[in-house]
């Protein structure tokens, strides 16, 4: 079957009210010809100037994490209930750096999916293995472990508002112009072995269906040799989504 492709931006910690809109206004003409949908992934601050920058567009906008309650005595944290009020269609759920920085387990990032699926909301769910886990050889025993905890106990129906992005930790340059990104032929074959997970879990229909990203640096230069592969649906993009530029050649690649 024909999946349709996906760029999704992952602007992290990085962007004012005014560099949103300022953003946008230089974004929107030169991804207006692209057949691949389109998803930013802001911080909680900007979503009301995206909703604003584009809302004559076809592209959508999300969050980058949540909290799984739906309200309560949760200091500093955001509902889906809250996500969806605020226009959001997407969340970023599991992403490597929550992981590492703030101690996200498998568990609670289940927690948080059924959250974000319950309340209309289409999750990018992040997995990956870190440099020491692939120089031992654990990679696809890092994914099967990630993807099944996370995805325990989401129905089969639900599975068409998820997305799954790859996103090898050791290929993550946060800025970094040393780190490199995988081989054209790693990233695939993780993928492929990402699609046959998810034919164990939830039936080899559902893993066809299912869009799957490649999140290690994806970048102008490697966006075509990788969008080209079998079983890589689109890119969940860090630090090229933040010129406008760069993540339009993406975008049309």
């Amino acid at each position: 079957m024909e999946r349709t492709q996906l760029i999704a931006a992952n602007w992290k910690m990085h962007k004012t009210a005014q560099e949103t809109t300022t953003f946008a206004e230089e974004l929107v003409p030169l991804v207006k010809n692209s057949k691949r949908e389109i998803v930013i992934c802001a911080p909680y601050t900007v979503l009301h100037d995206l909703l604003k920058a584009l809302k004559s567009t076809n592209m959508a906008f999300g969050a980058q994490n949540m909290h799984h309650e739906e309200r309560g005595a949760f200091t500093g944290e955001i509902s889906s209930i809250m996500l969806k009020d605020a226009g959001c269609e997407y969340v970023i759920l599991g992403h490597s750096e929550r992981r590492q920085y703030f101690n996200e387990s498998n568990e609670f990032i289940n927690k948080k999916m059924h959250s974000a699926l319950q309340h209309g909301l289409k999750a990018i769910l992040c997995i990956g293995e870190t440099v020491q886990e692939r120089e031992a050889k654990k990679t696809f025993d890092v994914l099967k472990k990630q993807m099944g905890e996370c995805l325990s106990s989401v129905a089969k129906e639900s599975m068409k508002s998820v997305v799954i992005a790859y996103e090898p930790v050791w290929a993550i340059s946060g800025g970094n112009p040393n780190v490199k990104a995988a081989t054209i032929d790693d990233a695939e074959a993780a993928h492929e072995f990402i699609r046959s997970m998810l034919s164990d879990l939830f039936g080899k229909k559902i893993a066809q269906e299912t869009r799957i990203l490649y999140g290690g640096s994806m970048k102008p230069e490697n966006a075509s040799s990788l969008l080209r592969q079998k079983n890589i649906d689109g890119g969940l993009v860090g630090g090229a989504s933040l010129d406008p530029k760069q993540f339009a050649d993406i975008c049309n690649s």
